[in-house]
């Protein structure tokens, strides 16, 4: 009697496939950290309509029922098409979502009648606008997931994304103060009651451009003229597109006058050349650039005046904001005031004043939210925002493609960097910018962009978790990528 063979599974059955399970278990490992998001955001929300209404209203859990229902949609999309990705950033972003969302209501109400606030409709004022913006951002995020299937097809228009990340970058230092200047910045695009950011989406383009560009280049790059202190340091032949993206940077300076802005361009340049060429060397010589050119502007807005003057009067506040408290130094002395107020456990939600806080609702949010949560809240927030960098990161470490690894790296460091700068300004670390705060500031460019940067990282970490054998991006039929080139670039295979 013989004992019939069991058929071997194909790679392309589903079924019991060990691949199968662990993509099944990190899609069910996302919906329940999703719905612990879900349940703090309602939470929140309750606990914010104690403290500003006396009371517990019956349409508190709303919101949070109406962003689970676009986050649940956005998670069956990645079921399907992106199964591997990492379980944890889908719901680290929907949780600081759904708490901007949930604040937004909360200055909502302190702005209404004592008389009308239970009354309040749900999808009233900037709350109920920035509902409907995450509703059109999560489309978005979606619909990039189901357009980019290969995160390597965006390298064949990476030029092109290059120039229309200079164009949208340059376009509201060109145009008059009247549509592009709000609060000293010129970072928009104002016509009647409709205005974008077009900053948000050039910094996508140009880490796409930006990534594709050093692959190509990095061995040039990568060679040492000299050692000096122990650290290579590069030839003085390559260091041009290090110059050219920092001019670059000096003109958002100095014409959009926004330190942020620039910062975050020439910073994310950088940190993509130091990832890829792993010399250290180009990140002394980055921050001695910056630095440098910072001061050169403050020196010459001292002296001059002209185009620096904006920049040297922001530096003057950050040097000493007590120097006129009720005028130039008002914002930054009542948003040092407010996490001062704060202390460790906060007033807690809906118990603070942030409607004191001018522009509470961009740039100063979480002075706002740290007044009600304490250092200990702001701590928690910033170590969800750590997470969703630091699983950016691991998605450039796990993905086998030298593009993937630079774009998601720079992906992840860019999101790390705005966090930076909003804080550090915030805090009196560095001046005041004019950057929103990722997922929590109001407004539809910033929500937009960011969930396209989630979007994107989503796609990379997919690709990276994707087993080999189980028809990853660099095997997928039809995706007109084989695995050992990038359009002409040749790129690196980590696992075999």
């Amino acid at each position: 009697m013989t004992a019939q063979a069991t058929p071997a599974v194909s790679p392309g059955t589903t079924g019991e496939q060990p691949g199968v399970r662990l993509a099944r278990a990190r899609r069910n490992a996302e919906l329940s950290l999703l719905a612990v998001a879900m349940v703090l955001v309602a939470a929140y929300g309750a606990m914010v309509e104690a403290n500003v209404l006396d009371e517990v209203t019956g349409d508190f859990w709303i919101p949070a029922v109406a962003l689970s229902a676009v986050f649940l949609g956005l998670h069956v999309v990645i079921r399907y098409l992106a199964p591997f990705a990492d379980p944890a950033l889908l719901p680290a972003v929907a949780l600081l979502n759904g708490l901007g969302v949930g604040f937004l209501r909360r200055l909502d109400l302190a702005d209404a009648p004592a008389a009308e606030r239970a009354d309040l409709a749900i999808f009233a004022g900037t709350g109920g606008r920035q509902l409907a913006w995450t509703l059109v951002s999560v489309i978005l995020a979606a619909a990039l997931l189901v357009l980019m299937r290969d995160h390597r097809s965006v390298s064949r228009y990476a030029y092109t994304l290059g120039l229309a990340g200079i164009v949208l970058v340059m376009i509201p230092a060109l145009l008059p103060g009247r549509f592009s200047e709000i609060n000293g910045a010129k970072l928009w695009i104002r016509i009647g009651s409709f205005s974008i950011q077009p900053g948000e989406f050039a910094k996508l383009a140009l880490l796409v451009f930006f990534a594709y560009y050093l692959v190509r280049k990095r061995e040039v790059l990568s060679l040492a003229s000299r050692r000096f202190l122990g650290i290579d340091f590069p030839r003085g032949r390559d260091l041009g597109p290090v110059v050219v993206v920092w001019l670059i940077s000096l003109l958002v300076l100095i014409f959009e006058k926004d330190l942020g802005t620039s910062l975050l361009y020439f910073g994310m340049f950088v940190v993509t050349l130091y990832i890829a060429t792993e010399r250290v060397s180009w990140l002394l010589i980055g921050l001695l650039l910056f630095f440098g050119g910072a001061y050169l502007a403050y020196f010459l807005g001292s002296t001059v005046g002209g185009p620096f003057a904006n920049f040297y009067l922001r530096a003057e506040i950050w040097l000493d904001p007590f120097a006129d408290p009720l005028n130039d130094g008002y914002q930054l002395v009542q948003g040092l005031l407010a996490l001062g107020t704060g202390g460790l456990f906060g007033a807690g939600p809906g118990g603070g004043a942030p409607d004191v806080l001018p522009e509470v609702q961009n740039d100063f949010i979480f002075a706002g939210i740290g007044e009600e949560i304490g250092l200990f809240g702001l701590s928690a927030l910033l170590v969800v925002y750590l997470l969703i960098v630091q699983r950016g990161l691991r998605a450039a470490l796990t993905v086998r493609d030298s593009f993937g690894k630079l774009l998601a790296g720079g992906l992840a460091f860019t999101l790390g960097l705005q966090v930076f700068v909003i804080l550090g300004g915030i805090s009196g670390l560095i001046p005041l910018t004019g950057q929103t705060t990722p997922f929590l500031s109001a407004g539809g460019s910033s929500l937009m962009a960011n969930w396209l940067l989630v979007a994107t990282l989503l796609r990379i970490s997919d690709a990276g978790r994707r087993p080999v054998s189980g028809g990853g991006p660099a095997a997928r039929p039809g995706s007109g990528n084989p695995p050992e080139q990038l359009h002409g670039a040749p790129t690196e295979v980590i696992r075999p």
